[in-house]
């Protein structure tokens, strides 16, 4: 038998294997579909190594022919690196050849310097070229000068024009070419010079004829045509500059002058330099006035002569420009004004070094320069070109620019302090002034009235100043101090009062009431009275004041401003300051707690305002206590009386007399006097609010006393109500006299319903709607008292009977016993 292969012995180990008794041979199928399956497995297999095959193949051959390339380009770069060390061995041969040196590092710094002395070459040849178009440009208007001196303004132009684009240039390049820039520069000016010089000196020639500078300047024909040549000629030649100007003046730069302005204004300046500058008798440090008046005098005069002929010609050459709008280019008058402010400037500047170590004449300057800015901005309508933001003015330049705002500051801080106490101290300041005010307002002391003109005063001197922060500071460092000083003095005196009427009560304890008050002759009585009503006057009336400063112009824009700048500084864009050092926290203190708040409320004023409220209030208090006190000690000798149940007459026959027929108790005389006299004089110096919630307050008090001490004391016949009636209405008449009728009854009308029932007649009654008393009713005494002691129900239905709406029941009850008859 032949040998069986590998794979065919393999298949019969495998069947062996599986078929090994007859019962195997039913998983036959089963076990095809095995091998079927394992078949299938087997030819995927053998796919996918077959497809590994030809990835392996196509790989060696990809790196075969990579390799290749390698080896080529290496060889490639072999040889470069072969051409190039050639190449730089010729060029160092030749390299020494050329510069004759030994080695290459030397040829190559000797041909660095043959190159960069080549590179210097080339920039002095540039330089030489621009020097050469320079000159040609000051040559060619040199040339034209005495020709025609309208031609050399073109190459001056040029010239100009290149100036500005080097010195435009230099930043970019880091700075280079200083010197050229600078002769260039120079050149320009130099030839500027030159130009203005001659087109100066022509325009000058012309003053004669024109009668310049006189009262009776005239331009006709020829000579109009000439001076109108001689200005277009200098505008021509400032055209450079008034291109380079912006649309809007900075508020910290000088405005430019106008060429011809300059010129005409010449005359002008020798002539303020003659008056103003010398041993003339206008020249007086104390007299600043003097030479602004001057200056606006000028304006004046020739104003119309520039309005007539200027004014055309800077319409004409601005109108389409972008200064259209500059006022100091477009308008005669702020041209004018620009060409004059020079030779002021310098003047102010001259006079403010020799009168800041005297303080009157540096106020008095200050003073009269911001009447001078004032004249300008609001008479001539100049605003220094800056257009909306408007001229801060000489004063400005004075105080912010040349740092002079500090010692005026303290200069008028002086003076207000010394005024102050001059007021102060004059011997009428504490007297009521009966004259200044409203008849029926209150009266301020005279300190009042003039403290206020101060303040006014000082309000009037930092108006004008344009800078905030210098306005903030006057209010606070100098306004709002006064403010302070006058409160401290007010509330000084009120502190002393108390202190002093303490004492009073002690010795009133120790050594009897005559003898304390003649050693306290002011604090006892009126003179105690007139001296808190002159703290309240002056507290009101300052507080008034404020108050309506609140409601200023002035002052709501200053409120405005500080709103912002502090809510600004909230939000960190102002560093917390709102002028100059001061604190959002420090001017609140000072001004008001609404500082920096989006309330809306709110005014410069409020605490101390809200100072002046709470003095006012108080001395009103005391004011109160007083007249009560006084009131009370005179009522103790009519509290004594008690003959009110002893004094002889019938009842129903002393009930049907009239009471007005009696006399005024004695005892009360004092008490009617001192009413009598406080009212009047309270009447004079207080408002009628405060004068009726005084009496309103001291009736009370009468009303409390009469009643606890009189009428629930003691007992009344029908003669005694009537004198205790008599004498009520003796008090009631003296108020009303002094306050106004029916005043006196108001502020008593419990005691007023309690005599209802003190003088009601036995057998008889009183009419509900008239309280007066008929015999047609049925209702009496007797009745009334079963109807009040029989419920309170009944007896509120009786006392609304009565009209009576104030006492109580029990009240009524009170007072029907302190009747003699009660329950007969």
């Amino acid at each position: 038998m032949a040998a069986l292969s590998p794979r065919d012995a393999r298949a019969e180990d495998y069947l062996n294997d599986q078929l090994q008794t007859a019962a195997d041979l039913e998983g036959l199928d089963g076990l095809l579909e095995n091998v079927r399956k394992q078949q299938k497995l087997l030819e995927e297999q053998e796919a996918l190594l077959t497809g590994a095959y030809v990835k392996l193949s196509k790989s060696r051959q990809n790196l075969a022919e990579s390799t290749e390339a390698s080896e080529a380009h290496a060889s490639a770069l072999m040889e470069q690196a072969q051409a190039f060390k050639r190449q730089q061995a010729d060029v160092d041969r030749r390299l020494l050849i050329v510069t004759q040196s030994e080695t290459s590092d030397d040829a190559i710094e000797q041909f660095d310097a043959d190159i960069r002395s080549l590179q210097d070459l080339e920039v002095a040849t540039n330089y030489v070229e621009l020097l050469a178009h320079v000159e040609h440009l000051r040559s060619g208007a040199r040339r034209s000068f005495n020709s025609s001196p309208q031609a050399a303004l073109q190459p001056y132009h040029r010239l100009q024009k290149f100036a500005t684009t080097l010195r435009e240039a230099q930043p970019a390049a880091e700075g280079a070419a200083p010197h050229l820039v600078d002769h260039v520069h120079q050149t320009a000016l130099s030839l500027w010079r030159q130009l203005k010089n001659i087109l100066t000196t022509e325009l000058e020639k012309l003053w004669t004829e024109m009668k310049w500078p006189g009262k009776n300047v005239t331009l006709a024909g020829k000579l109009k045509s000439q001076w109108t040549d001689g200005v277009e000629r200098l505008l021509d030649l400032q055209e450079p500059q008034l291109n380079a100007q912006s649309d809007n003046v900075k508020p910290h730069e000088d405005p430019l002058v106008l060429l011809p302005l300059e010129v005409m204004v010449k005359p002008l300046e020798l002539h303020f330099q003659y008056h103003f500058a010398g041993d003339r008798p206008t020249n007086k440090l104390d007299k600043p006035e003097y030479f602004l008046s001057h200056i606006v005098g000028l304006l004046q005069q020739y104003d119309e002569f520039f309005a007539i002929y200027l004014q055309p010609i800077l319409r004409n050459r601005f109108r389409s420009s972008h200064l259209s709008m500059t006022s100091v280019f477009i308008d005669s008058t702020s041209a004018f004004i620009t060409a004059l402010l020079p030779m002021v400037r310098r003047k102010v500047f001259g006079v403010i070094s020799q009168v800041a170590k005297q303080p009157q004449l540096l106020s008095h300057f200050i003073h009269e320069l911001m009447s001078f800015d004032i004249n300008l901005r609001a008479e001539w309508g100049y605003d220094g070109g800056c257009g909306i933001d408007g001229w801060k003015g000489l004063t400005w330049e004075v105080l912010v620019k040349k740092d002079w705002f500090g010692r005026w500051l303290e200069v008028e801080k002086n003076f207000a302090l010394s005024r102050y106490q001059n007021i102060i101290d004059t011997p009428e300041s504490g007297e009521i002034d009966y004259e200044s005010v409203d008849f029926s307002a209150t009266k301020p002391t005279n300190a009042a009235i003039r403290v206020n003109d101060l303040l006014e005063t000082i309000t009037d001197r930092y108006r004008p100043l344009p800078s905030f922060s210098q306005k903030l500071r006057f209010l606070i460092d100098i306004q709002i101090a006064v403010f302070d000083l006058f409160h401290a003095r007010l509330a000084s005196s009120l502190e002393a009062y108390l202190t002093l009427t303490s004492t009073l009560t002690s010795s009133l304890a120790r050594a009897g009431s005559r003898a304390a008050e003649a050693s306290q002759p002011d604090l006892h009585g009126l003179a105690g009275l007139e001296r808190l009503a002159r703290v309240y006057g002056s507290a009101e009336y300052l507080e008034k004041k404020m108050r309506d400063w609140s409601d200023d112009v002035f002052f709501l824009e200053l409120w405005e401003e500080l709103q912002d700048r502090a809510r600004a500084g909230a939000k960190g864009e102002r560093g917390g300051n709102v002028g100059g050092n001061m604190s959002v926290e420090h001017v609140a203190d000072k001004t008001s707690a609404a500082v920096g708040s989006n309330d809306g409320g709110g005014a410069l004023f409020d605490e101390t305002a809200g100072a002046y409220r709470r003095l006012r209030v108080k001395a009103e208090g005391i004011m109160t206590d007083h007249f009560v006190q006084n009131v009370r000690d005179s009522l103790k000798a009519y509290g004594r009386v008690n003959t009110w149940s002893a004094l002889p007459g019938e009842a129903n026959e002393s009930l049907e007399s009239d009471s007005s027929s009696l006399a005024i108790s004695a005892e009360l005389d004092k008490t009617i006097q001192l009413l009598q006299s406080h009212l009047a004089f309270l009447a004079k110096v207080l408002a009628q609010a405060t004068l009726r919630r005084i009496t309103r307050q001291v009736m009370l008090t009468v009303q409390t006393y009469l009643w606890d001490h009189v009428l629930m004391r003691y007992t009344f016949s029908s003669t005694g109500a009537k004198q205790f009636e008599r004498d009520v209405h003796g008090i009631w008449e003296v108020v009303d006299q002094c306050i106004g009728v029916g005043q006196g009854e108001v502020g008593m009308r419990r005691l007023a319903e309690g005599l209802v029932l003190l003088l009601l007649r036995t057998g008889f009654a009183v009419d509900a709607e008239t309280s007066m008393q008929s015999e047609e009713q049925n209702l009496n005494v007797e009745a009334l008292e079963k109807r009040l002691y029989q419920s309170n129900e009944n007896g509120r239905q009786m006392l609304e009977e009565l009209g009576l709406e104030l006492l109580s029941e029990s009240e009524a009850r009170s007072v029907l016993e302190r009747r003699v008859d009660f329950g007969r």
